[in-house]
């Protein structure tokens, strides 16, 4: 599913008053890394994740990993800060940031 570039500039509204949920380090995506991105991901949908690994190619690498293993989609990246989506039609609307903000 493609975003519009009217559904970015929202999903970017609604980002930035979120803090980072999921820090990656150098250690890299272990299982619970990925655990806990799914589960976010899952319950709050829009979410921001902050990945501290090195330079930019190795970020990079990273950040499209993520969204390979989360089938999510990346909204915007900025530094060492990634927003990224992930629809779920069965979300808690207390929880979801799309439904609460």
């Amino acid at each position: 599913m493609a975003i519009s570039n009217e559904q970015r500039k929202a999903y970017r509204a609604i980002g930035h008053q979120l803090n980072p949920i999921v820090t990656i380090a150098s250690n890299g995506l272990t299982e619970g890394v990925i655990e806990e991105l799914n589960r976010a991901l899952d319950d709050h949908e829009l979410i921001k994740i902050k990945v501290s690994v090195g330079d930019r190619e190795l970020k990079k690498e990273v950040i499209a990993e993520v969204l390979k293993i989360s089938k999510a989609e990346l909204v915007q990246q900025i530094g060492n800060t990634a927003l990224l989506i992930r629809r779920n039609p069965k979300a808690k609307p207390n929880l979801s940031n799309l439904k609460r903000l």
